[in-house]
């Protein structure tokens, strides 16, 4: 069995099955990695090997994406998946700080780039003459070396939601490992095919969907995540395994429900961050299994839902995942929870989650050791996610460790409120997040999105918040904005430091202000 991705690759290399599926044509596996073999062939003699070999990638999901990891796969060197999102100074810096010598790109992105300093960086267009030449030219691929389990197959940048995006070394065996645990969880076989519509330059693309693909022989679809076009790729291309972060099930399931919405191959959809209302709505409305699971882009604390999840829970964590006090490096205490559900014991039980084993297969962020060292700490990796876990050790999430409020002197985390306001029917999406309070501490504020043709009012808002028998008076959102969309990082994460600088504003939308338990509009 192969322990890299070039071993993985090689074993598909004759492999007549399909590999692509597009609306710009059908690869084989076998014509498919020949176009990489040559791509690869053609870049290396472009790398000064004194030098990091890495190469860029500022592309859309489309084949030539496809052909650029799998070059990099057979080639022997990093690839470097650059956000697509990313614009100016930030995009500069991106590829300067991950020592990329050439990026590729094509003519939807190539504007991007004009007028950066990328430093001694070439950039060749994908679709140009040039590069065609390069490729059609290269002799038999000769890989710049022979790769071992615990090389980098990618430089993958986390997503930002925290900070600036850091770029992670992701081992060659974590793509093995996590493809060959999905082949076999969902029986994926060389007759499926995966819908690959999560932007491949992140994490979730790679360890939830390509790497189904290289572990099985099943073809896959590169797309452009669309929650009205979704429906029809999915039938069009016969895609029967599909993965997504953030909230796509939730911008899928706003739209409008028809009749025949489950009238489609699809089988499995696996991925993370969804919520369990969207979880079994899914399920049921597009006539699929939906399997969430919760893991960073490090891959070093790694939850896994099973039978008998609890609501609210995302499961339990592999071995050496806890939940952990960072002032007293001790396990925090079990969480309790009332007659209605609602913890009790937050100040106690919420803690960061760890992984008391180490660091797994995270292998630190590139060139940044005072980044990985603040990760790696007491000989644990620390997540920077709350979370709290019960005596049966189902773990659920409470936040970010920047998602804590101080309300009226009681300790509150986002990740609770967002599970209960996340029961109202009319919602699609929310943030909650703290703003100032005008005398001491914050107050909660909540950003919510509603489905496609539904409404809201402030009494019915109310009524609704009044029902919570789990939710404390102090978890009561002093302020409500409305909106039409919500601010998120390309993998569809909700930006809330862009909403925490925006203050108790209604932003482009509209501003309910609670007094005691009434919300009216703001003047």
């Amino acid at each position: 069995m192969a322990d890299t991705v070039q071993q993985a690759l090689r074993e598909l290399l004759e492999n007549d099955t399909t590999a692509i599926v597009h609306d710009t044509g059908r690869w084989t596996w076998r014509e498919h990695l020949a176009e990489a073999s040559a791509q690869a062939s053609a870049l290396l003699p472009l790398l000064d090997r004194t030098r990091p070999v890495h190469v860029g990638t500022l592309l859309g999901n489309t084949p030539d994406m496809l052909h650029a990891v799998a070059a990099a796969g057979l080639g022997g060197f990093p690839l470097v998946g650059i956000n697509t999102t990313r614009r100016g100074e930030g995009l500069a810096r991106d590829i300067r700080r991950a020592d990329c010598q050439v990026v590729l790109t094509d003519p939807a992105h190539a504007p991007l780039l004009e007028g950066l300093d990328l430093g001694d960086a070439t950039v060749l267009d994908v679709a140009s003459p040039h590069w065609r030449l390069l490729v059609e030219g290269a002799q038999p691929l000769e890989a710049y070396r022979e790769v071992e389990m615990m090389d980098p197959f990618m430089l993958i940048f986390t997503s930002g939601t925290s900070g600036d995006p850091k770029p992670v070394l992701l081992a060659q065996i974590m793509v093995i490992f996590a493809g060959n645990n999905l082949v076999s969880r969902f029986s994926i076989t060389p007759d499926d095919v995966a819908y690959l519509s999560m932007p491949m330059f992140h994490s979730n693309a790679i360890l939830a969907g390509w790497c189904v693909s290289l572990c099985s022989g099943a073809a896959m679809a590169p797309a452009t995540f669309s929650a009205s076009g979704f429906l029809d790729d999915i039938r069009r291309y016969g895609a029967t395994y599909m993965n997504y972060v953030g909230k796509p099930l939730a911008y899928l399931l706003a739209t409008t429900e028809q009749p025949g919405d489950a009238d489609n191959p699809l089988r499995v959809a696996f991925g993370n961050e969804a919520t369990d209302r969207d979880i079994d709505e899914f399920a049921r409305r597009f006539g699929c299994t939906v399997w969430d699971g919760f893991g960073s882009t490090e891959t070093a604390v790694i939850i896994t839902r099973e039978e008998g999840t609890p609501p609210g829970s995302i499961g339990k964590g592999l071995a050496g995942v806890e939940v952990y006090d960072p002032v007293s490096l001790t396990q925090c205490a079990p969480a309790e929870f009332d007659e209605n559900g609602a913890l009790i014991n937050a100040d106690k039980a919420i803690g960061e989650l760890v992984n008391t084993q180490g660091g797994g297969f995270f292998s630190g962020y590139y060139n940044d050791r005072a980044a990985t060292d603040e990760r790696m700490r007491h000989g644990m990796y620390w997540s920077g996610d709350l979370a709290y876990q019960d005596a049966d050790g189902w773990i659920y999430l409470a936040g970010r460790t920047a998602d804590w409020m101080r309300v009226d002197g009681e300790n509150l985390a986002a990740a609770p409120i967002e599970r209960i306001l996340q029961r109202l029917p009319q919602l699609s999406r929310v943030a909650v997040y703290g703003v100032p309070d005008e005398h001491v501490g914050d107050q909660v504020m909540a950003a919510i999105v509603l489905r496609d043709d539904t409404t809201l009012n402030p009494e019915e808002f109310s009524e609704f918040l009044a029902a919570q028998a789990d939710l404390s008076p102090n978890a009561w959102p002093r302020h409500v904005r409305l909106a039409a969309d919500l601010p998120v990082t390309a993998t569809n994460k909700i930006l809330k430091r862009e909403l925490k600088q925006q203050g108790a504003t209604p932003g482009s939308g509209a501003l309910w202000v609670r007094t005691g338990t009434t919300y009216s509009a703001a003047p």
